[in-house]
């Protein structure tokens, strides 16, 4: 009996320590602390340190506080006089709304994918209106400078609703590229023609999932309405039994209306070019119709 006790208080403790370890998560410092149940953010811890949460229930996804340095990989614009211009550049930001930021974008790759296309724009847009040459022969006192603040302006204004402050954007290398002017265009075509299928193939799978759902909606009304139907089809039924009853309640009315319907049932057999039927002698039908007694 003993043994058995200190077998389940090892047990009981067991689970106590394990339902403990299980509520405790730690906060570190430059991170945010999401503490979701059911994929809902339930709180967001921002102190660094020990926290605690519901065991089994609860869930911890983190996200930096820090300013990052988003590197954007080298890409072609064209100048305003159609020349390609090899752009090489670098986003400081940091998440500076975490709820906005796990509403609207929700992961550190998917705003840098943001932060890449915002840049990008803002580069196509900015350079497409300057000359190459401009550009090659500006100093950065008088052109450079002028240039990453403009881009910096557009960046911050398309990344405000996000969540996000972007605190600068830079840029490291201004080149020629060492493809010619067609194969530059060329694979902006292509590059754009990815993000086009890309949204497509999204839309598409948006446009399903509406489909289904208003299919379903739509089923569920038929389903619905056939149900109701029915009922009522069923309280109709139940109400002309009942006015039957009331209308043949004793037994000579039942013995006319059996008469009726056989009549009406002879009428109809000899509808069209059947005009022969047979009765047996003994049936209320013939005897009415020969002239004799029931």
């Amino acid at each position: 009996m003993k043994k058995v006790v200190k077998i389940t208080l090892i047990v009981v403790l067991a689970l106590l320590c394990i339902g403990l370890a299980s509520s405790m998560y730690v906060v570190e410092e430059n991170e945010y602390a999401f503490v979701l149940r059911f994929n809902k953010v339930e709180n967001i811890r921002k102190e660094a340190g020990l926290h605690f949460k519901i065991p089994f229930l609860d869930s911890v996804k983190t996200l930096p506080s820090n300013t990052l340095q988003y590197d954007l990989a080298p890409s072609d614009v064209l100048t305003s006089d159609s020349k390609a211009m090899s752009v090489d550049s670098y986003v400081l930001w940091k998440i500076t709304d975490p709820m906005t930021f796990y509403k609207t974008v929700g992961s550190i790759s998917e705003a840098q994918s943001r932060l890449d296309a915002a840049t990008y724009n803002a580069l196509k847009n900015i350079i497409g209106t300057i000359t190459q040459d401009s550009i090659i022969t500006a100093s950065v006192e008088d052109g450079r400078t002028d240039l990453n603040v403009t881009i910096y302006e557009q960046v911050k204004e398309l990344t405000d609703d996000y969540g996000i402050t972007v605190s600068d954007v830079k840029i490291k290398r201004l080149d020629l590229p060492a493809e010619n002017e067609a194969a530059v265009y060329e694979r902006m075509i292509s590059d754009r023609k990815q993000i086009a299928e890309k949204h497509r193939a999204e839309g598409e799978a948006e446009a399903t999932k509406l489909r289904s759902e208003v299919d379903k909606k739509v089923n569920i009304l038929i389903s619905d309405a056939e149900a109701q139907a029915a009922v009522i089809e069923a309280e109709g039924e139940s109400e002309y039994m009942k006015m039957l009853a009331d209308a043949f309640n004793t037994k000579e009315k039942q013995e006319f209306y059996e008469f009726v319907r056989s009549l009406e049932a002879l009428e109809t057999s000899l509808d069209g070019n059947n005009n022969t039927i047979i009765l047996d002698e003994d049936s209320d039908i013939v005897k009415t119709l020969m002239g004799l007694e029931n």
